[in-house]
């Protein structure tokens, strides 16, 4: 899943927002005592972080620097190994990190 291309990761991204918000819902519809209470807070900062990184994709503001995790990174370790996304941001943050390979 590593994008080829700025376009690609820009998807990528777009979808990661498509999927916390899919992620909202399911914990705003959740039993409170149901385990994925626990994400509320971290999806919402993944959110808020997601949707300005993919502002600065779009808008050409983004510069990746090799090497350096994305902000978003360090909420990465909030999320349990059940939940899909992880592994979408895991993909979003090393294609920043090794840079696009055209």
């Amino acid at each position: 899943m590593h994008p080829q291309s700025l376009d690609e990761l820009i998807d990528l991204v777009h979808e990661a927002i498509y999927e916390i918000d899919e992620m909202k819902v399911t914990v705003e519809d959740s039993d409170p005592e149901d385990d994925w209470e626990r994400y509320r807070d971290v999806l919402e900062r993944l959110d808020g972080v997601l949707r300005d990184l993919y502002a600065d994709m779009a808008e050409g503001r983004y510069r990746a620097v090799a090497g350096m995790d994305l902000p978003f990174a360090p909420l990465i370790q909030g999320l349990g190994d059940e939940v899909p996304l992880k592994a979408l941001l895991k993909a979003i943050n090393e294609a920043h990190r090794s840079g696009l390979q055209t």
